[in-house]
């Protein structure tokens, strides 16, 4: 059985990384960090133009109808560079409206996202920064045919930018029954938004309020009620594009440390060849390439629709929150006092970490998610 990449595959690899390294350096990054929009337009539709935000939309709406196999092999570079973007949600965006879409929905929004012209996001989480969906209470009340939101939404990605919102909102019902989700465009009237301070400045946050937002039939995406299931699919494929992500931030933390700790010299010898420094740069790798496998195997089984999937997500986002956040740390560490000014890269990879780290939930909560699915 051969459990390596294809020809193609690594040609998309090796050419996303060509195109990030001489497009998004860290001068550029830390240009951006300080960037009220926080992302960089030009870049973007490069990104579009070589077909990676339209990557695993079918091809009818101007996509390559590729897996998820080969987008987190896309992913991993991003995270070399630690890209501010907001290509993650919009991509989980194409993926709502592609499983449950109705067929005018996903001409309008699938071919402009595919295109590079529309940027989209996801707004569920609430006040009680829960992942659950018991934690979705923002009301959908009906009137007429219609809804009207009212209500908050926070820790919105990139919220200040999007063209397109995906809401998740309750119409009725307790837990996963009675999540209804609605496209909305982010200028509609009654939406406001407010950005948010992060620690990592590579990545925007936003409040996004309600008030009295009216939502027609032709907004819901799916069928009223029924959300859950599609809000957790996508969140499923969240989870392995963000842990794909952070492994390629990990490896490039890895690269560096070690090739810092071949230059570094301490008692007239480069500091790599004293056992202490060998073992943790060893254990370093050894997270890396843990969170990689169950990385790869999540892309696999999201991209089949296998029944573990759910599971399979959750390992690969537990498996690189504690890669990530371990690496980085001990990479700063080994680099010494270099490794903590503000000139030096690391620290952005170590925000990075931190940041992605609670994105879809910590390493704790999908152990959680990983016990129910195993009937613990």
């Amino acid at each position: 059985m051969d459990f390596g990449f294809s020809e193609e595959q690594e040609m998309l690899r090796e050419s996303a990384r060509g195109l990030l390294e001489k497009e998004c350096p860290s001068t550029a990054v830390r240009r951006l960090m300080e960037e009220e929009r926080g992302y960089d337009p030009a870049l973007w539709k490069k990104l579009a133009t070589q077909g990676w935000t339209g990557l695993v939309i079918p091809e009818e709406y101007g996509g390559a109808a590729l897996s998820y196999v080969d987008l987190v092999l896309v992913m991993e570079e991003m995270g070399r560079v630690v890209l501010p973007s907001p290509f993650i949600w919009t991509v989980m965006v194409a993926e709502a409206l592609k499983r449950a879409g109705n067929e005018a929905q996903k001409k309008a929004l699938l071919p402009k996202i595919a295109a590079g012209d529309l940027i989209a996001t996801l707004a569920w989480l609430e006040a009680s920064a829960s992942w659950d969906a018991a934690a979705i209470t923002m009301p959908a009340r009906p009137r007429g045919a219609d809804f009207i939101l009212n209500g908050a939404k926070l820790f919105v990605n990139d919220g200040h930018i999007a063209d397109c919102i995906l809401v998740a909102a309750r119409t009725g019902g307790k837990g996963a029954e009675g999540i209804t989700l609605f496209a909305l465009e982010a200028n509609r009237p009654g939406i406001s938004i407010t950005a948010l301070k992060t620690m990592d400045q590579t990545r925007k946050l936003a409040e996004v309020t309600f008030a009295n937002v009216q939502a027609t039939p032709a907004d819901v995406v799916g069928t009223v009620g029924q959300g859950w299931n599609t809000l957790a699919a996508v969140l499923d494929r969240g989870k392995v594009m963000l842990a794909a992500e952070m492994v390629g931030g990990a490896q490039k933390v890895l690269d560096m440390t070690v090739d810092y700790a071949k230059v570094r010299v301490q008692f007239g010898r480069p500091i790599g060849s004293f056992q202490a420094v060998q073992h943790k740069c060893a254990n370093m790798m050894i997270d890396v390439e843990g969170a990689k496998s169950a990385g790869y195997y999540a892309a696999w089984a999201v991209s089949n629709d296998v029944a573990d999937a759910p599971v399979a997500a959750a390992v690969a986002k537990a498996a690189a929150s504690d890669a990530y956040r371990r690496v980085s740390a001990e990479g700063i560490q080994l680099h010494g006092g270099i490794g903590f000014t503000w000139d030096h890269d690391l620290h952005l990879y170590f925000k990075r970490a931190k940041s992605s780290e609670f994105t879809f939930g910590d390493a704790t909560y999908n152990r959680e998610l990983i016990a129910h699915g195993i009937n613990l």
